[in-house]
């Protein structure tokens, strides 16, 4: 009898719903865009006093890892491409005739954003779920990076429950340094079953007065041959529009 209590009290204490954080992470990736895809995108870098400057990329991504993102503005950067496989990056220049090697810490258009905002990856490709927690309307996701090579070593996702979609991401240093805040809004159905935030805003503790906007104006599923992500065909990524 005293077993038979024990069992029913754990049975009473246990959560009537664990939720699977890897799946729910993975779930988030393909909410946010197909896994190989075509993408335009504005990107707007906002200083303190107001000014402002816009570039818009054409990206492609295939599975997992691979991504290339083409200038098509301003007219001086018009052309340039970056490249990037995994954890490796690379600009192509075309006055300059060769790929240069960047970090994911570094950006190709200054402002808030870094490389790896720009060239990012699925979430579930570059960290693992250390915990989930839960409100009434929203996950927290603690994210920890499988390697040392990612941009951010933690990231703390808030997932909205009804849409599976991220509001608000804080990005870590090792140091437990709050690096910068991520902020998904304005919900669009960009058709072919794509409904996801149209907007990403970022700023950041270490540039007060600094802000940088990503504007989605198109996103869809798009099938892409394997010798488009070499350095290669880096200057040769304008004919896929």
């Amino acid at each position: 009898m005293k077993i038979l209590t024990v069992l029913l009290g754990l049975l009473v204490a246990a959560p009537a719903f664990a939720v699977d954080g890897t799946a729910l992470l993975q779930k988030v990736d393909r909410n946010l865009e197909p896994e190989s895809y075509e993408m335009y995108r504005k990107l707007i870098n906002i200083e303190p006093d107001g000014s402002r400057k816009e570039f818009v990329l054409y990206s492609v991504k295939k599975g997992r890892d691979q991504l290339v993102a083409l200038f098509l503005d301003p007219p001086s950067e018009r052309d340039r491409a970056t490249l990037r496989l995994g954890e490796n990056m690379w600009l192509y220049i075309p006055s300059v005739g060769k790929p240069i090697r960047i970090t994911s810490l570094q950006s190709v258009i200054g402002g808030v954003f870094n490389n790896a905002d720009i060239l990012r990856l699925d979430y579930s490709t570059e960290y693992a779920v250390e915990e989930v927690s839960e409100t009434a309307d929203s996950y927290l996701l603690s994210l920890k990076a499988k390697t040392d090579d990612v941009a951010y070593d933690r990231l703390k996702m808030t997932v909205d429950k009804q849409t599976e979609l991220p509001t608000v991401i804080g990005c870590y240093a090792a140091s437990g340094l709050l690096i910068k805040t991520l902020t998904y809004k304005d919900i669009k159905d960009f058709g072919d079953g794509i409904t996801r935030p149209a907007t990403l805003e970022t700023d950041s503790p270490l540039y007060k007065g600094y802000k940088s906007v990503m504007l989605y104006g198109q996103i869809r599923a798009r099938a892409v041959p394997d010798e488009v992500f070499t350095l290669e065909y880096l200057p040769r990524v304008k004919e896929l529009r």
